[in-house]
């Protein structure tokens, strides 16, 4: 437990950078103010025992007014000194924070786009921007609470057993009867149940995010009990967590903590009325109630000592939680960077020997698939669900670096091109596009953002775009999903087809373009298929075969292999895989509804 906490002190100054300096500062101020506040108590002992010894001619008491004003400077110098301190640890604090933020922040943009796919960006945002929220407390209130109250403590004991030992010895064992019952709920078994709820407080995050973004969808096809089944699923399971941690756990050491915290004096009263019988026949009643005063005045600091403990403690214990979400947005896997990178040769596509598996997969989603795409040719990636037809496309622009084997773009292998240039290689149209909250221009200009406005016109114009912006109050302006200005799933294929002419890449990948499109759409969609594809490098996913009768080579994949290739024609003359999937498609498109009179 302790090297725990060492290692989660020392990750989060890891993180703090140049303002660790800063932090060590305001611990120190913090425990030199803890110092400063111990003296007050001093002075008190010292007030009451000159009143008590000068009964009852107080007139010959004379330095109560100095310790009076001892005692008030010593306060008052521990306040400034705890004050300056938090200004110094929530400086470092907040730096520190900043920089979790921006290390995980620089950390995903080095990840492979196909991270994204199995990491919903509102679990990467509860991990990053909450975990930093928690850290930040640690750093800004509750390392200085913790060493303050460590010097607190030690000049505690000390004046325990300064004054009278048997006083100080009754104080000290309520202190540590809490102190033990207060780490019972964060020892042990009970880290772990705490992981186990900041992970359950992920999940609801993730699944309130999704919800949110969701409920225009929802709406429209009356899912809205449904759809909330898992958000509420998800808050049930973190209230489970929570009722479960706070009833059963900390129940019964929580009862003893706060019993013996507030009541810190509860074996000094017995143990006094036991001495004041030998203290009278000895004649030292005097000094017993002078103790007396002080350490029962000087019992409400262990209570809040002790509550700045358990408060330290729960800070310490939900950062290193923290730390492990952190540590899970930073062991996302990035992309190699070349040293020396390399400029393609041309528009050509190779696969040499290509096998991936995807994480915690033990079946290969490609294995030992070769193949080459010319330069200015269309090439089509065929067959059943699962073939591994979307994870080879996803390969050539290494949304995944492959497992064994050499993808080339160019006649270079696309780990030694920079990650920039290759990008700017290919232009991708998925079948579930992604348009952002803002106007149709900044949508398409995202493309190339050196495009002028006229650019973005003719990309749109070449896309058949012209009937949507038309109808659009603002035209080009209009901000998508604001004021009930929404797009079809066509509609937004087309607007990224325009997206895809602007960055006018030479090689093109289409993962079933017009999957979502209405026949008139997919019309348009076509036609602008023809603009962006011309005189380039394309790799082509399709399930509607009419639309790949033409491509220069057709390569039909199942379970991660390739079973056939060949042209249109000749992959039918060999009467195999193709040739099924090709009649069975053709009797699809003849199905139709009729009514019972025709079907008699």
């Amino acid at each position: 437990m302790k090297d725990k906490k060492k290692r989660t002190i020392s990750i989060l100054l890891a993180y703090a950078g140049n303002y660790k300096a800063l932090t060590f500062v305001g611990l120190a101020l913090s425990a030199i103010s803890m110092f400063c506040s111990i003296v007050p108590y001093v002075c008190i002992w010292l007030v009451v025992r000159d009143l008590i010894v000068a009964m009852p001619n107080f007139s010959k008491v004379q330095n109560v007014q100095t310790y009076g004003w001892i005692a008030f400077g010593f306060a008052m110098l521990g306040i400034v000194l705890y004050f300056i301190g938090l200004l110094c640890t929530h400086l470092a604090a907040f730096r520190t924070a900043e920089n979790i933020r921006k290390i995980g922040m620089n950390h995903i943009m080095k990840a492979p786009l196909g991270y994204f796919d199995n990491n919903a960006s509102g679990l990467i945002r509860g991990r990053l921007d909450s975990a930093a929220n928690d850290t930040e407390t640690l750093l800004a209130h509750n390392l200085a609470d913790i060493i303050g109250t460590i010097v607190l403590f030690a000049g505690m004991v000390i004046l325990m057993f300064v004054f009278d030992w048997r006083m100080g010895a009754a104080c000290l064992l309520s202190a540590v009867i809490s102190i033990v019952a207060m780490f019972s709920m964060m020892g042990g078994k009970n880290a772990k149940l705490m992981e186990e709820y900041q992970a359950a407080q992920d999940r609801m995050t993730k699944a309130g995010t999704e919800y949110v973004r969701g409920v225009p969808v929802v709406k429209i096809f009356q899912q809205t009990v449904y759809s909330f089944k898992t958000f509420k699923k998800a808050i049930e399971e973190y209230s489970n967590k929570a009722e479960y941690y706070q009833g059963e756990v900390c129940r019964v050491p929580q009862s003893i903590n706060l019993t013996f915290t507030e009541g810190a004096f509860i074996f000094l009263v017995p143990l006094v009325i036991f001495l004041v019988p030998s203290t009278l026949h000895d004649g030292n009643f005097s000094n017993l109630v002078i103790n007396f005063v002080f350490y029962a005045v000087f019992s409400a600091i262990i209570s809040t000592a002790l509550a700045k403990i358990m408060f330290a403690s729960s800070g310490i214990m939900l950062a290193s939680t923290a730390l492990s979400r952190i540590d899970l947005v930073m062991k996302a896997p990035t992309l190699e960077k070349c040293i020396h990178p390399k400029m393609p040769e041309d528009n050509s596509v190779i696969f040499k020997d290509v096998s991936f598996t995807y994480e915690g997969s033990r079946t290969p989603a490609l294995s030992h698939i070769s193949f080459r795409v010319e330069p200015g040719q269309t090439v089509a990636l065929v067959g059943p669900s699962g073939g591994g037809k979307t994870t080879a496309a996803s390969l050539i622009p290494r949304f995944w670096d492959v497992s064994e084997g050499v993808v080339e773009v160019g006649h270079v292998n696309v780990k030694e091109i920079d990650q920039h240039v290759l990008m700017d290689q290919v232009a991708f149209v998925f079948q579930n596009t992604k348009l952002f909250k803002t106007s149709i221009l900044e949508n398409v200009k995202i493309a190339n953002p050196n495009a002028s406005d006229d650019d973005v016109m003719h990309a749109l114009k070449a896309a058949r775009c012209k009937d949507i912006i038309d109808k659009l109050p603002n035209g080009v302006h209009t901000i998508i999903g604001s004021e009930g200005t929404y797009l079809s799933g066509g509609e937004q294929q087309r607007i990224a087809l325009a997206r895809a002419i602007l960055k006018n890449a030479p090689i093109v990948v289409l993962d079933e373009a017009t999957a979502f499109a209405d026949p008139e759409n997919e019309v348009l969609i076509q036609k602008a298929l023809s603009v962006l594809c011309k005189d380039r490098t394309v790799i082509m996913i399709a399930h509607r075969l009419s639309t790949i009768v033409n491509a220069d080579k057709i390569i039909v994949l199942e379970e991660g292999h390739i079973i056939e290739e060949g042209t249109h024609k000749e992959l039918l003359d060999k009467n195999g895989l193709y040739h099924k999937m090709w009649t069975d498609y053709n009797q699809a498109v003849k199905w139709k509804i009729t009514s019972g009179k025709e079907a008699a």
